[in-house]
Formats: C-alpha cells, sequence, structure tokens
C-alpha cells in the first residue's frame, strides 16, 4: 500500500496519528477517519446516485459563487467544476468511502466530498493529489460553506430528483387502474362491506376508485415534492452566513438553478430553514400514505383472487411463480404479498424520520444521515415495487365476469335492489327464506310469482349504475 508523498505534512496539519491512503483514492484524513469511526450500515455516500450527485451539484453552484466573489481563481473554479462533474459521472464512488448513516451530523460527509473534489481538482491542475497547493478541502471547496448548510440542501436536492422518478410510477399504475375499470366496466360484481354481501355494483366502479386513490397519491407526492424547492445554502453554520461573501448566497442560488434545471430559492428564514426539518415529516408521510394505500388495493386483490377453488376467483393474477415447494399447482399472490411487506418496511421508516426531525437541537439538526437513509430507503422501494406490481401484476390482470354474476345473484344482496319495487318488508321475508332454504331469492321470486328473473335482472343492472355524475 502506498502512501501520497505529502501525508506527512498533511497529518500534522490534521493532528492525527500514522495512516495510509491507496495512491489511487482520492479521499482524505477526514474521510478515513468517518469511515473508521462510524461505519455501521452496507450503503456508503456514493450508493444513492442522486445523493452523490447533488452533493457534486452544490459544491459546483459554491465554487461558481465563490468565482463571483472573488474568493477562487479562474483556475481554482475550473478546476473544482470539472472535479464535480466527474462525481457526477461516478468516476469516484470507490473515493466516496463515508457510510450513508454515519453519525457525525454529516461532517464526514461534507469532507469526504470536499476532500475527494479537492484532490482531483489538484490532479486535474497537474498537481498532487493530498498535497493540498492550490485546492484545499476546506479552503476552497468548502468555501462560503458549512456541513450545516450543505448537507440539508443536498438531501433536499437527492430527494426532488427521486421523487420525480415516483411520481412517474405511481401516475403509471393510475393509468393501469383507469384501462382496468374501463374494460371491466359492464361486468356485474358483488360489492362488500365488512366481508359480507351488500350491494350490486360493476367491477369496474372497483377499479375505477383504485385509480382514483393511485391519482391522487401521485398528486400528493407533486405536492410535497414542490416543498423541497427552498434550500438552507448561504446559512453557513447557524443560519447567519457569517463566513460567507454578502454576494455568495445570490449567487449560488443562481447557478445552482442552471446546473440541476430546478429553481430553488434561499429561505424566507434562515435560521428556521437550518433549525427545522419538518419538510421531512411530511415527505416521508406521503411515502407511508402511498405505501399503505397500494397496500390496501393489493390486498383487496388477494381476496378477490382467493380460490381459486375454495375462495372468490372474481379476478385472476398473472401466475408470476410457483406458490409452494409441497403442494403442487400451488400458486400464491406474491406480487401483492410484495406490495403489502414492502409497505410495512416504508411504515417503519416514517417512524425513524419522525423520531429524527423531533431530535434536532437548537440551531441544526444533526441527525439529517438517517433521514436520507430511511427517506432514499423509501422512496427506492416504492419506485421498484409499484412498477413490479404494475407491470407483473395489474397489466395482466383478468376478471372472471361468470364468477362475479353469480356471487351476485345468487346473494342476498340483489335484495337491496328490488326494494324500491317490491318494498322492504316483502322482500326482507323473502331474503330470508333464501338464507334459511339455501336457494337463489331471484328463483324464489320467480316460483312465487313476485317478479321475474328477466324483471330482477333489470332491477340490478339499474341498480348497480350510479345514481350521481361520475
Amino acid at each position: 500500500m502506498n502512501t501520497f508523498d505529502s501525508v506527512k505534512e498533511r497529518l500534522e496539519r490534521d493532528y492525527v496519528g500514522e495512516v495510509q491512503i491507496p495512491a489511487d483514492k482520492l479521499y482524505g484524513v477526514n474521510s478515513l477517519r468517518g469511515y473508521e469511526n462510524l461505519t455501521v450500515s452496507p450503503l456508503t455516500v456514493a450508493h444513492y446516485s442522486d445523493f452523490r450527485n447533488a452533493f457534486a451539484q452544490v459544491k459546483w453552484a459554491a465554487a461558481l459563487a465563490n468565482l463571483d466573489c472573488g474568493v477562487l481563481t479562474n483556475a481554482q473554479c475550473d478546476a473544482i467544476a470539472q472535479a464535480c462533474q466527474d462525481v457526477i459521472a461516478g468516476n469516484c464512488d470507490s473515493s466516496l468511502i463515508v457510510d450513508l448513516l454515519e453519525g457525525s451530523g454529516g461532517t464526514s460527509t461534507n469532507m469526504n466530498f470536499n476532500e475527494v473534489i479537492a484532490n482531483r481538482a489538484q490532479q486535474l491542475l497537474g498537481h498532487e493529489a493530498g498535497s493540498y497547493e492550490v485546492v484545499h478541502p476546506n479552503d476552497h471547496v468548502n468555501c462560503s460553506q458549512s456541513t450545516n448548510d450543505v448537507y440539508p440542501a443536498a438531501l433536499k436536492i437527492a430527494t426532488h430528483a427521486m421523487l420525480g422518478g415516483l411520481i412517474a410510477e405511481v401516475g403509471l399504475l393510475a393509468a393501469e387502474f383507469d384501462r382496468k375499470a374501463l374494460q371491466f366496466a359492464d361486468i356485474l360484481h358483488l360489492g362488500r362491506t365488512c366481508l359480507q354481501d351488500a350491494q350490486p355494483m360493476r367491477l369496474g366502479q372497483l377499479f375505477s376508485g383504485y385509480a382514483s386513490l393511485t391519482h391522487r397519491l401521485a398528486d400528493e407526492l407533486a405536492g410535497v415534492r414542490s416543498k423541497l424547492h427552498t434550500l438552507p445554502l448561504g446559512g453557513t453554520a447557524i443560519g447567519t452566513g457569517f463566513g460567507a461573501p454578502a454576494a455568495y448566497r445570490a449567487a449560488v442560488y443562481q447557478h445552482l438553478a442552471a446546473i440541476t434545471g430546478v429553481a430553488y430559492k434561499a429561505p424566507s428564514n434562515s435560521f428556521d430553514a437550518m433549525q427545522n426539518m419538518d419538510v421531512f415529516s411530511r415527505v416521508s408521510g406521503e411515502l407511508r400514505t402511498c405505501s399503505a394505500s397500494i397496500a390496501k388495493i393489493a390486498a383487496d386483490l388477494t381476496v378477490l383472487s382467493s380460490g381459486p377453488v375454495a375462495g372468490l376467483a372474481e379476478v385472476k393474477l398473472p401466475e408470476a411463480q410457483a406458490g409452494s415447494s409441497i403442494m403442487p399447482g400451488k400458486v400464491n399472490p406474491v406480487l401483492p404479498m410484495s406490495m403489502i411487506q414492502l409497505s410495512f418496511a416504508v411504515i417503519g421508516n416514517d417512524t425513524a424520520v419522525a423520531q429524527a426531525v423531533q431530535y434536532g437541537e437548537l440551531e441544526i439538526n444533526h441527525f439529517e444521515p438517517v433521514v436520507s437513509s430511511r427517506v432514499f430507503d423509501s422512496i427506492t422501494l416504492l419506485t421498484k415495487g409499484v412498477r413490479q406490481f404494475r407491470e407483473k401484476c395489474i397489466a395482466g390482470l383478468t376478471a372472471n365476469a361468470q364468477r362475479n354474476r353469480a356471487h351476485l345473484t345468487q346473494s342476498m344482496a340483489v335484495a337491496t335492489a328490488l326494494v324500491p319495487k317490491l318494498g322492504y318488508a316483502k322482500v326482507s321475508k323473502l331474503a330470508r327464506q333464501s338464507v334459511s332454504e339455501g336457494r337463489s331469492l331471484l328463483v324464489i321470486m320467480e316460483e312465487a310469482g313476485v317478479m321475474s328473473e328477466a324483471e330482477a335482472m333489470a332491477a340490478i343492472e339499474k341498480a348497480s349504475r350510479p345514481v350521481f355524475d361520475v
């Protein structure tokens, strides 16, 4: 294992003991200490590319703003900007070694990016990595910044980017439910409340409800995403902006907008922006709501597809894989089950986020790493899970029209449809007879000369149509 020639001077400056850093790595001693002291999970800060990119985008915009303010030279700014682009391209991932869940309040993460960008900039300028003669991690890459404003800014930028993919997937799921609602529009279906026979309806109406829900979920996610546009950049350590030139804040947002394509803006109160992470309670809450709502649909489908002989079997799910290692021919609703299980994890993540948001102290919240870890995990689980649910389950889902019709016509639920024509008391008496004899209510009515089966079906058809505009 080789060391940088200048490692002795660097170590003396940083007041640490003897260390060795591989010559092909770009991290420095602060990154190494963070790695050694705070690694608890299998994920590094480079694991989620959107988070890695967000940090680099902030450092890039900061360099341009510092050039505008006259505190960096053109050469320093250009080298830092190019180094940031190398980070975004994934060329430096092996040097981003700090754990995503590190416990230094984000300082180790920030210094890992500072050191990697500084060392890469040094190389681009023809100097040794580790010498920091021209570009220093703190003096230049971190100029006009603090971990306390950079980390939450990068967290918001990354979350904003990741939510875009999730919103698109939920929208596609909603569109698939729209298609199923049309496909099943004429299939008579037995509506149920409290798992008991209730009223006639159409299977398409059930799926239109699923479609409406998922459209709303996408809209609510988009709404909370827009709340991430306000960043604490320029506040430096506690919101005063101490350590940054007066013109820095306006410049950094201008450059960040050009780099990201998103109109990020300064907060109306920089102290609030530094102290509070309530927006992530809202983001995580919407992720929880999204997962729980789609899990409810998934649970419905496990019931509706149950059987195929002893259950409802009113819808048929695509057969993804064998359901048992011992029972031949058994096929389980694994895709809905996967969606339900995923929701448990997202709900757990939301609890962790709520705790982290609550336990910020005074001027900053130093539990941002766990918020990053849990929010990114929830978005990733949902994005992949919703896509899988749509492509492998909902798109290929079919309906058994005969089974749906039989369950409806053989149930007491048809009694509700006949009340307007025959009256509650008469229908109630016939319904009780149907139950006691175990025979169809429609057959009993026709035998008694009360109403023909054709007349009854016409009443059921009418009852299954909405009485209001939809």
